[in-house]
This record gives C-alpha cells, structure tokens and sequence, in this order.
C-alpha cells in the first residue's frame, strides 16, 4: 500500500504540537509494518534550519492562486534513521516565516492563501513525480481543501482515479475559517460553497470542506469521535460529522517509546523500569526536589502538570486546587508549560508566595518534561477536551499516575482506581467526570490517600500503567485495517 500524509506539521522538520509528533512518528510505524510511506509539508524556516539533509527534486511548478500564478520547486529529504521520503514544498513568500502559522500572537493574514497553494502543491507533487497514491492521509485544516481537489478537478485524471482521502482531525477548534471571497483562491466553483460542503455560517470553512468531501474521517481517539458528533465538542461541524458518522472512526495516538522510555532516557539522573523504579524514581524525585528548589522528602506527594497554559488543558481547575491545598495539606506541585499571559501572573504569584511547595516553570523545556514525568508521583490532566492526550501515555511509562478527567483520549486509556478495577488489575489511574475544582480536589485526595495508606496497592496501580503497550505500533496496524478498509469500498464503488 502506497501511503502520502500531507501536513503542516511533522518532526523533526516543523512543531507546534502534537499534530508534529503524530506526523513525525505514525509515518515510521506505518513503514516498518512494510507500507511505502511518504510525507509532505511545507518548507518553513524552521524546516530549512533543521539540519536535515535537503535536496533539490523535480522542476518548479506554478500554482493557480485566485487570478495569479505562484511558482514553488520542491525539496526531498528523509525522516531520521529510515527510508521514508519527505518532500517540501519550497514557496519562501509562503512559507520561510519566523512561525508556521501566527506571529506574535496574530496569525499570517494569508492563511487561506498558503493553505491553498500547499494542497494544490501536492497533488501537482503527485503529478510532477508519479508518485503511486493509494492513500492520501491529510491531517487538520491546513489541508482541507485536498479531498475536494481530489473530487471535482481531479476526477479520473491519470494518476488519480483510484486514490482516496482520509481526513484526520487532530483538533476541531482549530477549523481554518476565512471570509467568503477567499472562496475565489482555491479556484473552485462557487456552487461548492453551500451549507453541506464548504460554507460556513457565511465564511469559508477549510477543515468542513475536508470532512465533506474525504472518503473517511477520522480523530485521533474513539472517545472524541463520538464526542465531537454532539454539542459543545461538535464546535458547529457536529451535523456534518452526524450525516457522515458511518465514515467516522477514532484511532489513539500512539506513544514514541524509543522518545519516551525511562530505561534509556539521557535526561534523567537514574534510569529505571518497571522491575527496577522503586530505586530509579525515588532518585529521580530527589533529583527533581532539588532541581526545583523544593524540600527533599520522599514522603510528600509530588504532584506535576506540564503543557499549555490554557482553560481547554484545565489550568483553571489546577489554580483553584493548589490555591486550596497550600493552606492545609503537605504536598508540592510542579507546574511546567506556557500560555495565557493571566495564568502566566497567576501561577508567578502562586510559587513566590509558597516557594517550599509551589514550584513554577513558565517555558518549555523538553528535558526537563522527561525528568518531570520520572520524578512525580502523580500527574494532572483534567482537561475541558481532550482528542488523544500524550503526556498520560508518558506518565503511565514513567510510573507516574495520571488523575484525569474522562474526556476524549483520557477517558480510553486512563481507567479509575475503583475498587473493583484495582482488585482485577485494570487500574492504571485516577479519572473523573464533572468539570469542577471539587471534583478534581477530590479525585486528588484519593489518589494521595491510597499511595499513603496502601503502598502495596499503589505499587500494583503503578506497575500496571508501566506494562501497558500505547506504542505507535499499535495505533499503526490500526491505520492499516482503516486504509484497506477505504481501498475494498472504493473497489466496491467501482464495482457497482
């Protein structure tokens, strides 16, 4: 099966998020299960500052944009350490800016422009180089407008007659709306911009022209798809993904254990396993409390979030909770991560009034995040939303519990430490379903009781998160029954 994942984002070319781990990582799963697989992104800045070897590949092409010709050339390179082709479209007005998509807050003016020069890029990619195609696999907004090439301009042009698009939503907040005259760059006739295929609400709508017109949808966790065919999650797409739901599934993210594995992390001060972290974790706890500034003591329970600053990821909830404890229970929290400027001043004024307990990064420091996961007991994600979620899978390896809230991928890989699942080794954490700081303080307790008073149990809790298998290979074999899938409907078509 010949496999071409078109992105904004892929490791270690370009990342803003996860939408660079999926794309960097599931492509190398996909080809060692013997898929020929390639990706295709644009060449940023930070792409033509990688360090990775790029060479020159085909002839310049130029893209119709509205009125205008833009001309692009091609670069090729490989994703580190296997054979997998990465080809980058080269538009330096487009594309070599400080940032892929905003600066300074404020996104490029231009978005819709860039997002249609990429896509129609790539098929003329497909085109230029023959590509063989089975599966087109497009992620997010950025790329919404290639199933609806692929259906209108592109019906039964050589090379293309048996290909077809599969949508992954990464996240449906992020939607690519424009005003409704920039209908006219992505040189498609106006009668497709209608309130089933590219409209929306009067504007233009990339990632609704993607679900409405790709061969099958899918999101990066069977929870959120459910989630996202209902309001509030549906964000205003949940009647077109209801209309569509028997193309509609949901594959969990995997998790990059050669990135991710505390028996051979170099950032950590002491290595461990599941046979071995009794030892391991506790030095890497100390390395942390120390690191921090906080009293080393084993016997307080360190409690850590790390990623954005934002409501979507439940930083309120996690202000409200530290707000509360600090004044009676002995427990040291860890904050790593960056967002919202308040949240910025909140959390400051947080850790300078409780230095010993309080202990507050506002950046991101990918080092410290590993040493983070190895050196806390217990690890926050009470998000509003969630469409996978990697840093449980992470804890879960480093033998740090996860305390959740049961939404999108928390809620399918994280199972609550109820009494019944402790006693038949199906624990693997902590998880709850409202939307409160109550809620989250007590799930919180819970969880600091059992690992005080029942250390037996918790080491049992504790190992069966370590054991688990969230491995991109995994969620690879999970792709490949979904391609074939598409492929055998597609014949059917043809068939009849």
């Amino acid at each position: 099966m010949n496999v071409l994942l078109a992105t904004a984002e892929a490791v270690p070319f370009a990342k803003t998020g996860g939408l660079g781990d999926v794309c960097g990582a599931l492509p190398r799963a996909l080809a060692r299960l013997g898929e020929n697989t390639a990706v295709i992104l644009p060449a940023y800045r930070s792409a033509l500052k990688s360090g990775q070897a790029l060479n020159s590949v085909g002839s310049e092409f130029a893209i119709p944009i509205g009125s205008k010709q833009v001309v692009g050339s091609l670069l090729e390179s490989r994703l580190p350490g296997t054979n997998v082709p990465v080809y980058l479209v080269r538009q330096d007005h487009y594309f070599d800016r400080p940032e892929i998509y905003r600066e300074q807050g404020v996104d490029y003016i231009d978005n819709c422009e860039r997002s249609v020069f990429f896509c129609r890029a790539v098929l003329e990619t497909i085109r230029q180089l023959e590509l063989r195609v089975d599966v087109l696999h497009c992620n997010d907004w950025t790329t919404g407008l290639l199933p609806a090439l692929l259906k209108t301009e592109y019906r039964g042009v050589p090379h293309f007659e048996h290909l077809v698009s599969l949508m992954t939503i990464h996240n449906l907040a992020y939607q690519g709306t424009f005003w409704h005259w920039d209908m006219a760059l992505t040189g498609l006739d106006w009668k497709y911009f209608n309130w089933q295929q590219m409209e929306f609400y009067g504007q233009l709508n990339l990632l609704k022209t993607g679900l409405a017109f790709a061969d099958a949808i899918n999101t990066v966790s069977p929870r959120y798809a459910e989630e996202i065919q209902s309001a509030p999650l549906g964000c205003g797409l949940e009647g077109l993904l209801q209309h569509r739901r028997e193309v509609v599934s949901g594959i969990l993210n995997g998790c990059d254990y050669d990135e991710w594995n505390p028996a051979t992390d170099a950032h950590l001060p002491e290595r461990f396993d599941v046979n071995s972290y009794a030892v391991g974790k506790a030095r890497c706890k100390q390395a942390l409390q120390e690191e921090l500034g906080l009293p080393v003591d084993p016997r307080v329970p360190l409690v850590a979030f790390v990623g954005r600053l934002s409501d979507q990821k439940g930083i309120d909830l996690v202000e409200a909770v530290i707000k509360d404890w600090v004044q009676h229970s002995d427990v040291q929290w860890a904050i790593l991560g960056t967002g919202e400027p308040t949240y910025h001043e909140r959390f400051a004024l947080l850790a300078d009034r409780h230095p010993h307990r309080v202990a507050v990064r506002l950046m991101f420091s990918e080092p410290l995040a590993h040493r983070i996961e190895a050196g806390a007991d217990l690890f926050l994600m009470p998000s509003r939303y969630e469409p996978c979620g990697l840093n449980q899978m992470y804890s879960l390896r480093y033998g740090t519990v996860p305390v959740v809230r049961a939404t999108g991928g928390l809620a399918d890989t994280i199972t609550d430490a109820t009494d019944a699942a402790l006693a038949d080794g199906t624990a693997n954490g902590f998880s709850f379903q409202e939307y409160s700081p109550l809620a989250l303080s007590e799930k919180l307790r819970h969880a600091v009781t059992l690992r005080e008073t029942q250390p037996e149990v918790w080491g049992r809790l504790l190992e069966t998160g370590m054991r688990q298998d969230w491995s991109w290979d995994r969620s690879a074999r999970q792709y490949v029954e979904l391609y074939e899938k598409m492929l055998a409907r597609q014949r059917q078509a043809v068939l009849n």
